[in-house]
């Protein structure tokens, strides 16, 4: 029994970590396929925001790494996005075939058309991809270190702190790169990275709490201890199922 119990919990912990990383993939993904496209809000008066809605999905990302970092562990968050990776050079060759082909002559979406929404996207999934591969494995590395100094304690401290520097290494630097391929014009670039960080920055404190209870549920549900994670438990026991 207590074997079969083991067994139902290695199972569901797995399935809750594919649908994490699928989540992830996803957000990842349709970031970069959106990215063109530039909206404007008002912040109570307080702030004028001018950026990209590439953006609004890519917050969560960084949320389910720190949720995979925290429970899983480090060695299953890196795998996420590496992951993310492979999906994302994946989605850039279609892209590139589809925009190679001719349109026929009755088609709704002509090449012009079709090369204006997604010609950039090249371009831009290879800059956010360097961005991206730069800026999550510093937030995983910055997440366990906190993780360390604090002993487990203080969640929303290495939260915080690992996504406020990643997250302006990754605006940053993909600002630098659309600049520099002539994609967004360089006087816009100070603006763009204070208003995209800033965005990033609330939308960080905001999913604190969302990043508590999901913690607070695995806890409860795998009768974790504060330091414990998931991943060496999952590995332990797909080793055992091949033996």
């Amino acid at each position: 029994m207590q074997e079969s119990r083991t067994q139902r919990d290695a199972f569901l912990a797995y399935r809750i970590y594919f649908i994490l990383g699928a989540l992830f993939i996803c957000s990842l993904v349709v970031s970069n396929l959106i990215f063109q496209k530039f909206f404007y809000w008002d912040f109570f008066g307080i702030y004028h925001f001018e950026i990209s809605v590439g953006i609004l999905p890519y917050p969560i990302t960084f949320l389910i790494t720190d949720l995979i970092s925290e429970i899983y562990g480090k060695k299953k968050a890196n795998q996420v996005v590496t992951t993310g990776i492979f999906a994302s050079l994946f989605s850039l060759l279609i892209i590139w075939i589809s925009d190679v082909v001719p349109a026929t002559d009755w088609s709704p979406i002509n090449d012009t058309l079709f090369g204006k929404v997604f010609g950039a996207t090249v371009i831009a999934v290879l800059a956010s991809m360097m961005a991206y591969l730069f800026a999550q494995y510093v937030d995983i590395q910055v997440f366990h270190f906190w993780k360390r100094v604090t002993k487990g304690k203080h969640l929303w401290l290495r939260n915080n702190f690992s996504t406020f520097f990643s997250q302006f290494i990754d605006t940053a630097t993909v600002l630098l790169l659309l600049c520099s391929f002539g994609k967004i014009e360089w006087e816009r670039f100070w603006a763009l990275l204070e208003a995209g960080f800033l965005f990033k920055v609330l939308i960080a404190i905001c999913d604190t709490p969302f990043l508590y209870l999901g913690v607070y549920y695995f806890r409860k549900r795998f009768k974790l201890k504060p330091e414990e994670e998931l991943g060496n438990t999952l590995d332990k026991f797909q080793l055992e199922e091949k033996i």
